[in-house]
Parts: structure tokens; C-alpha cells; sequence
């Protein structure tokens, strides 16, 4: 039985004619992909539009033809919010490996981000044109001057292919947010924050509200109203939007977005440190020690951008990436950002070793210590979202209250895999096993007599056994009865426990109190073999 009372009233032919007459409507398309249905070849749904729960009518002009694939992975009850979301998915798709999708790829699916902006100020006033697009009239707009800061914007309409991503000051890339403010904007309830932008050799460069510029887009928008500052103090700005979220608590500005200001300022203090020693832009012949050393008022800053740099590279340019939850308001990815950091990047990455050897020492053989730490720490992730996420987490599902779910017996639509996926993102469990991954790292360097650095481990290179061992936990870790036990959720799983609890259950397979939890202790060289 569906959910609409029309569809459960049709016989089998009228179900067809139905499903054919929305074919031709929808000119042989799915309603949410937009790509080519095979009514021979393809599963299809029919499907509210707009859902009952949403006060859609269940009438025959309130229906819509999917692929049943798109309908079962739809991200939204409303099938034109889905499509939308959709049409996202596609664009993150197009992402080159290494990046995460930002504002810069949304306009650039848009044919945005073509044109330098031509402008003049006459006084108090911005005088513009947009001849590139045919546009040749003539605007004004006033300019306005920040009686404290002193600094200088104006607020303009501008098109699409004016606009670009500012990934200097504002790096990073689009979250789940997006979602809800999509599905805010579809209502037609108005955005009541302006994107932020600055204009720099000729071109319009948003670094603030980048979310809902993307928002406007996927819904259509072909110009964004924008805040533009003029000549502004480059400086002053990171701080500021620095600032507004760690110090002031303006925003919602978790850690992750510090450590991607500190990996810009990180940057600037390379391009300080050559200019001041003579050396050419892509000349790295001195160490991160050399760095610190060089701006010794700013010693402990430097090092917390050094680290920061390779955590953020870490956080946001994996597969990973797209289940790690940045807002930390969010419950519909598995891993917030807090855990991650306290877990997997505390573990993993030492937040006291500055290295003394040049930075781009042994880069062409591609034993750089820094080069290899990125590039494997991103395969572990990979490895991490492969095993454990893709295909297997539902975000529709999400993280609210599943343990309860599974108490009160509302959890036909949890999946096995959506379950253990959710129960070993916890902090205090994930924080366990990720240390019999380093376990099986030290083992293989000590069993294969190699010399390592046991502070430092990613940043020696680990041989392909090596990573069919680390998979192969990962598989037989998942696997344990207890991650998909939905009996334990009254008991093991009710409530948050410390990191201590579950390194009891781990070694010992009991509880503290002696309740049995695991058929025997985690052997992690056993469970290497069993995959």
C-alpha cells in the first residue's frame, strides 16, 4: 500500500496509462534528476509533488514520474526541493578530486564568475555598467562610509557572471546547511543577510554568505543583491569574520572555519617570509622552523597555523568530507566536526611537531613528510567513507534520536548498515577503535624491521599491505553482531558514555559491571584475517 489513496484506488492498466500520461508531460524525464526515463528498461514511482504531509493534494495534477532509484535517495518530501538538491549532487559530482565543492563551482555550472566588474567612483557615489552581458545602461549607487572602521561599500544588483568566490578570505566549502536554506528560500520566505563581497583587480568576490548566494542560485537567481566593500583593509576583514564567529559568537563559526582562516593566514606568512628573505614566490627552500623562528612575536600563532593548514586540508578534501557536520546544529550527518577533531585529527596528526627539514624537501620523489601526511590521512578518510557511509548512511534518516527510535519500535526505515554507520560515529566509540588502526600501523613497521616515527606516523609511506590490513579491520570491525543489535538500545546505547566504558568492552568484552557485550575482546590481528 502507498501512502495516496488515488494510486491504491487504480487497477493495473490505469496505474500504466497514469504512468505514461506523466511521461509525455514530463517529456520522458525524471521529474527530479532531469535525465531520460525507459519506461522498458527503468523502474519508475509515481509520487506527490507536494507531499500530504505538506497539505498536497492527492490528485492525478499533484503527481510525478521518477526513476525509482531517485525517488528512494530523494532529499526532500517536496519532489521540486528534491530536484533542486539534486541538480546540487550533480554539481558536487563535477567536483575535481581534491576540492570540495564552494560557491566557486555553483557559478561556474551557472556560466557565472566571466567578467571583470567596471566601475567608477564619483565622490559619493559608484557609477557601473555591465557591457559584457549587453547591459550598457548606466547605475549609481550610493557609497556608504563605516563612521568607526572608516571602511567604504555600496549595495548593487549584480548578474551572475560578475560574480566570484573570494577563497582567500572565505575557503570553505558548502555544508549541509544548504539543504534547509533552500527549502526556506523555495517558500518564498526572504534571506535577511546579504552576501558580503570585495572587489580586487577587477572582479566582485564574495567571502561572506556564500550559503545563501548558493541557495538563490539553485533556485534560479540570476543576480544577487550584494554588500561590496571598496579598498578595503584585506586584514581587517579576516579578522573580523575570524572574530565574529570564535570571539563574538555572531555566527555559527565552528573550528573548522578558524583553522581555514589560519591556513589563509598561513599562506600570507610564506608569501611574508619569502618576500622578506628575497626568495621567489615558489622558492620553499627553508623549514615550517625557519617560519616560526623568522616572526618570533608571533611564534604561537605560527605554529597553530601550520597545524591548522593540515588539518584543514585533511577536513574538507576527503570523501569523508560529506559526512562530517561543520554547523553542529545539523542531524543529519554522523560525525560532528568536534568529534572528528577530537578523535581522528588529535589522534593522527601531532599539533607539536614543526619540522626542521625544508618544506619542499624530497617533494620530487614524493617523500615529503607534509606531502605524505596530507595525501594518506586523506586515503584513510576515503577508506573511512567507503566502508562505513557511502551507500549505507541515509541522511534522510539522519542521527535524531535513533537509539529511541529503535526503543518505541519506530525503526522500520533504519537500515543495518544506517545503524552501524550512526553507532560507530559516536565520539567515545570512535575514539577506541580508531586506535587499533594506529596499532596496526606500528605493528607492520616493527614486523617489517623499518625504522619509524611513532609521533609523526603518516608522514613515512605506508606499503600496500599495509592498507589492505587497515581495510580489512575496518570490515571485520563493522561486522560485530553488537553495531546492528537493536536489543541493545535500552542498554549499551542508552545515553552518552564515556571514552573509559567502551575501552573496557573492547578489551575485556564486558561492561565495567561484567555484562557481556562482545563474544571475546577486540583482536585486531585476527580480525585483519577474517577479510
Amino acid at each position: 500500500m502507498s501512502n495516496s489513496k488515488y494510486l491504491d484506488s487504480l487497477n493495473q492498466e490505469e496505474k500504466s496509462n497514469l504512468t505514461k500520461k506523466l511521461f509525455n508531460q514530463q517529456n520522458g524525464k525524471c521529474f527530479i534528476c532531469g535525465k531520460d526515463i525507459n519506461l522498458k528498461l527503468h523502474i519508475t514511482n509515481i509520487d506527490h509533488i507536494v507531499a500530504l504531509v505538506n497539505n498536497g493534494k492527492d490528485e492525478e495534477n499533484n503527481f510525478g514520474l521518477t526513476h525509482e532509484s531517485c525517488n528512494k535517495s530523494k532529499q526532500d518530501t517536496d519532489l521540486r526541493v528534491a530536484r533542486v538538491l539534486c541538480t546540487l549532487e550533480d554539481i558536487k559530482n563535477q567536483t575535481p578530486n581534491g576540492e570540495t565543492t564552494s560557491l566557486k563551482h555553483i557559478l561556474r555550472y551557472y556560466n557565472g564568475s566571466q567578467y571583470d566588474f567596471k566601475y567608477r567612483v564619483n565622490e559619493d557615489v559608484m557609477e557601473y555598467s555591465f557591457p559584457d552581458i549587453g547591459d550598457n545602461n548606466i547605475y549609481k549607487s550610493t557609497i556608504f562610509k563605516d563612521r568607526l572602521s572608516g571602511e567604504k561599500s555600496s549595495f548593487i544588483e549584480i548578474p551572475i557572471e560578475y560574480i566570484f568566490h573570494d577563497e582567500l578570505i572565505n575557503p570553505r566549502g558548502i555544508n549541509s546547511s544548504l539543504r534547509l536554506l533552500v527549502k526556506e528560500f523555495y517558500k518564498g520566505n526572504p534571506q535577511l543577510h546579504l552576501s558580503l563581497a570585495r572587489i580586487e583587480n577587477g572582479k566582485i568576490r564574495v567571502f561572506d554568505g556564500q550559503h545563501k548566494a548558493v541557495a538563490q542560485l539553485l533556485l534560479g537567481a540570476r543576480k544577487l543583491v550584494i554588500k561590496i566593500f571598496l579598498d578595503p583593509d584585506i586584514d581587517r576583514l579576516i579578522e573580523t569574520n575570524t572574530n565574529a564567529g570564535s570571539k563574538l559568537k555572531q555566527i555559527a563559526f565552528d573550528k573548522s572555519i578558524v583553522r581555514q582562516l589560519h591556513n589563509t593566514l598561513y599562506k600570507e606568512k610564506l608569501e611574508q617570509y619569502q618576500s622578506e628573505h628575497g626568495l621567489s614566490f615558489d622558492d620553499f627552500s627553508f623549514s615550517e622552523r625557519d617560519v616560526v623562528e623568522h616572526f618570533k612575536g608571533e611564534r604561537g600563532n605560527i605554529k597553530k597555523y601550520i597545524i591548522n593548514s593540515i588539518k584543514n586540508q585533511i577536513t574538507h578534501n576527503s570523501k569523508l568530507t560529506d559526512y562530517i557536520d561543520f554547523e553542529g546544529r545539523a542531524k543529519e550527518l554522523p560525525i560532528s566536526y568536534s568529534t572528528f577533531e577530537k578523535t581522528f585529527l588529535a589522534l593522527f596528526i601531532n599539533s607539536k611537531t614543526i619540522l626542521t627539514t625544508r618544506i619542499n624537501y624530497r617533494e620530487e620523489e614524493g617523500l615529503n613528510p607534509r606531502v605524505l601526511e596530507h595525501d594518506q590521512l586523506i586515503k584513510l578518510c576515503n577508506i573511512l567513507a567507503e566502508e562505513i557511509y557511502e551507500k549505507k548512511y541515509d541522511v534522510n534518516i539522519g542521527v535524531n534520536r535513533i537509539e529511541q527510535r529503535l526503543i518505541n519500535g519506530k525503526d522500520k526505515d533504519i537500515t543495518d548498515d544506517h545503524l552501524i554507520a550512526y553507532r560507530v560515529s559516536k565520539e567515545e566509540i570512535l575514539a577506541n577503535w580508531l586506535k587499533y588502526i594506529e596499532r596496526i600501523i606500528k605493528a607492520f613497521f616493527i614486523n617489517t624491521g623499518k625504522s619509524f616515527d611513532e609521533e609523526n606516523l603518516f608522514q613515512q609511506p605506508f606499503e600496500d599491505q599495509l592498507w589492505e590490513n587497515i581495510r580489512a579491520f575496518i570490515k571485520s570491525f563493522i561486522q560485530l553482531p553488537l553495531w546492528k543489535d537493536r536489543a541493545l538500545a535500552s542498554t549499551i546505547f542508552s545515553g552518552k558514555s564515556n571514552y573509559d566504558f567502551w575501552k573496557q568492552i573492547f578489551t575485556t568484552g564486558n561492561t565495567a559491571e561484567n555484562v557481556p557485550v562482545l563474544a571475546q575482546p577486540i583482536n585486531y590481528m585476527e580480525m585483519m584475517k577474517k577479510c
